[in-house]
């Protein structure tokens, strides 16, 4: 049974940063890719970013490309995401998840199979 817990939400001011944190038990996390998700209320869940299995490549929407950055500590059996420059739009609950299968890039946003229970991000103006 795969569990993964998110944390590292908060109340921010618009132009600040905060880094999500999402660590994973029962399972070992090197052979898997991880993703980032967030949902606002009254939207649908939105794809935010992927990281490979190798940590060799990594996916962004266009939404936060270029403000997140995803990265992985396979020792810490840990996935961060680093959010700066924040926006008001950003205000959601931030989810990570797994997929079940090993070795891929997890850029296919319909093969995540684990999620976690979220995090709270809330961007003041």
């Amino acid at each position: 049974q795969v569990q993964l817990v998110e944390s590292g939400g908060g109340l921010v001011q618009a132009g600040g940063s905060l880094r999500l944190s999402c660590v994973a038990s029962g399972r070992t996390l090197w052979r898997y890719a991880m993703g980032w998700f967030r949902q606002a209320p009254g939207k649908e869940r939105e794809f935010l970013a992927a990281i490979a299995w190798s940590g060799g490549s990594t996916y962004y929407a266009d939404s936060v490309k270029g403000r997140f950055t995803i990265s992985r500590d396979n020792a810490k059996n840990t996935v961060y995401l680093q959010m700066n420059s924040l926006k008001p739009e950003d205000t959601a609950i931030y989810y990570c998840a797994a997929p079940k299968g090993v070795y891929g890039t997890g850029f296919d946003r319909d093969q995540y199979d684990y999620w976690g229970q979220g995090t709270q991000v809330t961007v003041s103006s």
